[in-house]
């Protein structure tokens, strides 16, 4: 669904050779848990555009045969754990948009493992609350940073990022690194804090570099001149990173 705010939209080619697709609530909260609309989801498609049979609700009349997950916000970063297949995607928690009396404050982004056919509880659960048949993140950021890509590295340039999971912050200027043991968050650390502000994408050259994006001229950043830029990381000598 268009929108001027929470649209989404991030599109993967997944293991399974299926096109997933996030869509935001289009600011339309109670649309997220409704089925039969495509607002604040995770959609599944073959790759000519038709509904796969297996996707979950593909025998109710009352439903989108296209939804694969509901209950989401504004997800807009995805993509696949290399040993797992399992489908990460980063998402942004509640904001001013919403009204902050809605759950209280702003914050509550979140990193989510996303399976099929499952609820992630918005417009009824945000933050660290719970509800049953509800799924909530691996984990959550309050204040906000609103995240805004996902990625998992592949590359040989970078061994000790082997199979980590990267997302540029937009508020949290910065991007964010996880080291994971499956479903499991190891450790985390922020690359680049308040160095080029606003960092909107993150992505795997073929080479193995890591490019990034700012979105320091999208009305909330403090741009320079330079902005915005498609920025590179690059191994130097000794194995250290270039940043």
């Amino acid at each position: 669904p268009a929108a001027r705010y929470h649209s989404g939209t991030r599109l993967r080619f997944g293991p399974d050779g299926k096109l997933y697709i996030t869509t935001g609530d289009a600011t339309k909260q109670s649309e997220a848990q409704k089925l039969d609309t495509l607002a604040g989801k995770t959609l599944r498609l073959n790759d000519d555009g038709s509904v796969p049979t297996d996707n979950p609700f593909t025998n109710r009349k009352d439903a989108r045969p296209e939804i694969w997950t509901y209950g989401h916000r504004n997800a807009q970063g995805m993509d696949f754990q290399p040993e797992t297949g399992l489908m990460f995607q980063t998402e942004h928690g509640p904001s001013i948009i919403d009204g902050v009396s809605l759950f209280k404050r702003t914050g509550g982004d979140e990193v989510n493992i996303v399976e099929r056919g499952k609820n992630y509880g918005w417009a009824k659960i945000s933050h660290k609350t719970r509800r049953e048949g509800m799924e909530t993140p691996i984990i959550e950021y309050s204040p906000a940073i609103a995240p805004a890509s996902g990625m998992f590295y592949r590359g040989s340039a970078f061994p000790e990022f082997k199979n980590n999971f990267f997302f540029g912050a937009l508020k949290g200027q910065s991007i964010i690194r996880l080291v994971l043991d499956g479903k499991r968050i190891v450790s985390q650390d922020k690359l680049l804090e308040k160095q080029y502000g606003r960092i909107r994408d993150v992505a795997e050259a073929p080479d193995g570099s890591i490019y990034f994006s700012t979105s320091n001229r999208d009305g909330r950043g403090n741009p320079t001149k330079e902005d915005d830029r498609v920025l590179r990381i690059v191994p130097v000598e000794g194995n250290r990173t270039s940043f």
